[in-house]
């Protein structure tokens, strides 16, 4: 920075200043603050003219009262006129004054952008480097038009110096970060990437944080960064502590710069170069063995950074997951932490090894520390930490462990902390069914749970209950005599007599042979609480009496008093008068096989995947561990209690990156009519929550929507190879808003889908399960492009076994590159032997052009500008059609959403109407993309207009998105 001069010392302001100090009251302040604005207005508007040094120090003071929060609506224009002039000390307090009180809708602006401009032309640093960060500072959208094209050619040029170009990168960074669509990508993308190798590491430093987010949303432009990122890592990592010296912090070399290399890499996957891989490795190795050494420092800077470093590492690693040795080394460096004194430590090693047990590779290695993390559960005071620790021991559950694990979380409810105890219910009763191979457990682990927590037990979790005890035999008559033990006690949750009241209403004649457990005691036991209940709860012990009458004729009488009394057949509730008249008169006119047939035992629930996960994924949010470990909990468990667990060749497939969210849940409205019988006991587990088509309730009221779509009837079977697609076209439809579910399921197979995309590039897990107990030979799935396809998408499988056990699933990995517009879909082929007949079908694969979507978020004032610049007739396509279900807002709102384009609230002047906009990505080019939906109530019709700066994408989007509605 330039040398100030003794005259630059500003003796007024300092006066100024003192004496609004020495104020005693907020009058006196405001008295000094209205003089001293009155003495610089008349200054600003006397007729002799003010030198630099007086502006310069008038500008200030305003500055210092605007900063006490007092309002200033003049002297904008004396601190414009401070930008030219030539003195550093007068050009940067009008630079400070402009970053700080001009907004970007200022009259101003453009005389403003000329001072920047003539600053940044000048090519002398000093100017520069205030230019570039007054506009960081500003970072408007103004700002960003006008310097956007200009800031990158500073930044590669050859003669501009090093503290100009960090100021540059991350001025440039910051114009990104505001108004992503108006930098453009040009060749200076492939000469940023070398500044990676500058010798600067300042400018190093601020290179990588600006490809870092560049690379985030255009990979393949900063695909070369890998390997000289690499490079750069590795030199600092194999560096001493001396070799860097004006870069070391607490003999930790480039701590900030490591981190941020580091968190580069996490943009891709690992290299393909075997030498570049290589290197990495040595690096990642290099980390964790520093992390054993000794410390150099007892500095608590210097444990930071080192830390700081190796944390990095270790996220890259789980990212990469694909190195066992690695894998297992730094969990057992996690491991270390969980006993570390410092509490920072025990959080993030927890955090770091929940993601880490959703791999393969070191879910084991995880498993060893269960002692440890159930004793951080006891005894660790913050609650966070505790958290994460039922995090981990949920993440790190199996059949092994699950009994020890389910056992110290209801420990831990007891005492657990209000704001967590809801999680670990959920929790809890997730794994209790995942793992429950004796169900007589699973039914005392959740009555246990009720009793210690019945108050954040929701319905999911009593409704399963429920549907799991209607659906098993076995365990029937042991939850018809542990609930009537449990209900015995004086204090009953009410949960519990819900619970109760649904099992002894269904198999209270299991027991009641038992005399101590007979009909008349059953029914007085209900009844006992029946006034301590609330509505629902009564309603639903109404109905176990009008059952218990099908039950046990003997009281029939005493069932049909408590009917008939008043406080039943007058009772303030509609709901509970009209059931008490209801029944009374079906227990009076209806002969016995007449009340057999209505009140007969509810048939077995179909086999679906509990709503639980649904509500633990909407309270914990997408992308958490949660989700991950579902991915990897999915391949091996039984869900339901089906025949058989499911298996997965683990061969066929590399666990997925932790970063992806693959399973995606969601309940839907369901009627309350009965279940129908389960039409086939399925071997598999079905674990695509929202591909139903038909379900029937878990229990009434229920909010579970989990079947599986009965599709048999559109089998395609034959000795030939199948002419004609599978007829899928409207589960096809339901996956353009969505990517998970089931695709296609007949008699001897089950296909499903977990898919992910990010800007031009996709990955589909594709789920093949065997529905029989005979094996399938010769299993050979295969996708197939069209010619124009194979063009605009690139696809790349990978094989599976050719051998599927019976009842077994094997997965399928498929990724996708969309190189540019595509109208069609891609066909998967799957030929097999059965019994020594030969099966072939062939059904689309749901990659469709809205896939690789990039949600844009903007204002109405851009919305509709740019709705006007696309007002060619050829990029615009309207479809006005008929509402096919039910016009909901929130439905429309998440079909939207589903369909890949941000939602702009608030936007457009009908709040009724619908409008987004996004972002197709593809490899050769980017297509914007605007829509509107005008729903019309009354018509029970829409409007979709779609406009996108290419014909037939508007049209092949328009397409998609009027099946939806």
């Amino acid at each position: 920075m330039p040398a100030v001069s003794k005259g630059d010392g500003m003796r007024g302001l300092a006066v100024f200043i003192s004496d609004i100090r020495n104020c005693k009251s907020k009058e006196a302040e405001i008295k000094r603050i209205n003089k001293e604005l009155a003495n610089i207005r008349s200054k600003f508007k006397g007729d002799k003219a003010l030198d630099g040094y007086s502006k310069k120090k008038y500008v200030c003071k305003l500055l210092f009262i605007f900063l006490l929060g007092h309002d200033i609506d003049f002297g904008h224009m004396e601190a414009v006129n401070l930008l030219s002039s030539n003195r550093y000390t007068e050009k940067q307090i009008g630079y400070l004054f402009i970053s700080v009180l001009v907004n970007s809708n200022s009259e101003l602006i453009r005389l403003i952008n000329n001072a920047i401009k003539n600053d940044l032309a000048s090519r002398n640093p000093t100017f520069m480097g205030l230019a570039l960060h007054c506009i960081a500072n500003v970072g408007s959208r103004e700002m960003a038009e006008a310097f956007a094209g200009e800031i990158p050619k500073i930044l590669v040029a050859g003669d501009t110096m090093d503290s100009v170009k960090q100021s540059a990168a991350l001025c440039l960074l910051r114009l990104y970060r505001t108004s992503p669509d108006l930098v453009p990508m040009g060749d200076w993308t492939s000469r940023v990437v070398h500044l990676l190798n500058d010798q600067h590491l300042g400018v190093v430093t601020a290179a990588t944080s600006l490809i870092t987010t560049l690379a985030q949303k255009n990979p393949e432009e900063f695909k070369t960064s890998v390997s000289l990122a690499v490079s750069r890592l590795s030199r600092i990592v194999t560096s001493a502590s001396t070799d860097l010296q004006d870069y070391t912090y607490y003999f930790v070399p480039a701590p900030w710069l490591s981190v941020k290399l580091l968190r580069l890499l996490q943009c891709y996957p690992p290299p393909e170069d075997p030498a570049v891989r290589g290197r990495l490795t040595e690096c990642l190795e290099t980390i964790l063995n520093k992390a054993q050494e000794p410390p150099k420092s007892k500095k608590v800077q210097h444990s930071n950074a080192k830390n700081a470093v190796l944390f990095e590492a270790i996220s890259l690693i789980i990212h990469h997951d694909s190195e066992p040795n690695l894998l297992v080394r730094a969990c057992n460096q996690l491991g270390q932490f969980l006993q570390h004194r410092e509490t920072n430590l025990r959080y993030l090693a927890l955090e770091s090894m929940c993601t880490l047990a959703s791999s393969e590779f070191s879910h084991e290695a995880v498993k060893t520390h269960i002692e440890t993390v159930i004793n951080a559960l006891k005894t660790e005071r913050d609650v966070s930490v505790r958290q994460r620790a039922v995090d981990l021991l949920y993440a790190m559950c199996d059949r092994s462990n699950a009994q020890q694990i389910v056992a110290e979380m209801l420990n831990y409810l007891e005492t657990a902390d209000y704001s967590i105890r809801e999680e670990i219910v959920l929790k809890v009763a997730i794994l209790a069914e995942k793992y429950a191979v004796d169900y007589t457990w699973y039914v005392d682990t959740i009555l246990n749970l009720i009793r210690i927590a019945g108050d954040y037990v929701s319905e999911e979790v009593w409704y399963r209950v429920i549907q799991i005890v209607i659906n098993r035999d076995d365990v029937q008559g042991y939850a018809a005599k542990t609930v009537f033990e449990a209900l015995q006690a004086p204090a009953c949750h009410e949960n519990l007599v819900k619970v109760g009241g649904y099992i002894l209403g269904e198999f209270g004649n299991l027991i009641a042979g038992d005399p101590r457990s007979s009909p008349l005691i059953q029914f007085n036991l209900l009844h006992s609480k029946f006034h301590l209940c609330s509505v629902p709860t009564r309603a639903l012990l109404l109905s176990t009496y009008i059952k218990f009458v099908n039950l046990f004729p003997e009281i029939k009488t005493t069932i049909q008093d408590v009917l008939r009394s008043d406080s039943q057949l007058k009772n303030a509730d509609v709901e509970l008068q009209q059931r008490a008249v209801e029944y009374l008169r079906l227990s009076t006119i209806a002969s016995t096989d007449i009340l057999a047939t209505v009140l007969e035992e509810m048939p077995p629930f179909p086999e679906r995947e509990s709503s639980i996960l649904a509500k633990l994924k909407k309270k914990k949010g997408p992308g958490t561990v949660t989700d991950l470990e579902e991915i990897k909990k999915e391949r091996s468990s039984d869900m339901n209690g089906s025949a058989e667990p499911a298996s997965v060749n683990a061969s066929a497939v590399s666990t997925p990156s932790p970063s992806a969210d693959l399973l995606g849940l969601g309940a839907a409205p369901v009627t309350n009519s009965a279940p129908p019988p389960s039409s086939s006991g399925s071997l598999l587990v079905d674990v695509f929550s929202d591909s139903a088509s038909a379900v029937a309730p878990l229990a009434p009221g229920s909010d579970d929507n989990f079947a599986s779509p009965d599709l048999a009837s559109s089998e395609v079977v034959s000795e030939e190879p199948a002419d004609t697609v599978h007829d899928a076209d409207e589960l096809f439809h339901k996956f353009v808003c969505k990517n998970n579910g089931v695709l296609f399921e007949n008699q001897l197979l089950q296909i499903g889908l977990k898919s992910e995309f990010r800007q031009n590039l996709g990955r589909m897990f594709i789920f093949y399960g065997n529905k029989t107990s005979t094996q399938f030979l010769n299993f050979t799935p295969t996708v197939i492009c069209s010619d124009d396809l194979q063009s605009s998408l690139n696809l790349q499988t990978k094989p599976v076994d050719p051998t599927v056990d019976g009842g077994a699933q094997v997965q399928q990995v498929v990724n996708i590159e969309c190189v540019s517009d595509f109208m069609e879909a891609p066909i998967l082929n799957i030929q097999f032997r059965y019994g020594g007949t030969f099966q072939n079908l062939s059904v689309k694969l749901p990659i469709t052009l809205n896939k690789f979507f990039q949600p844009t978020e903007m204002s109405s004032q851009d919305f509709f500008q740019r709705w006007k610049q696309l007002s060619n007739p050829k990029q615009e396509v309207q479809n006005i059609f008929k509402a096919k279900h039910p016009m909901d807002a929130e439905i429309t709102k998440a079909k939207i959403i589903g369909f890949g384009s941000a939602l702009l609230e608030e936007v457009d002047p009908n709040p009724a109407n619908f409008v987004g906009a996004g972002i197709i990505h593809t490899k050769t080019t980017q297509i914007g993309c605007l829509l509107r939906l005008e729903p019309n109530l009354q018509a029970q019709m829409y409007r979709l207009t779609l406009r996108t700066s290419k014909e037939a994408v508007s049209q092949r989007l328009c397409e998609l998105l009027s099946e939806q509605f």
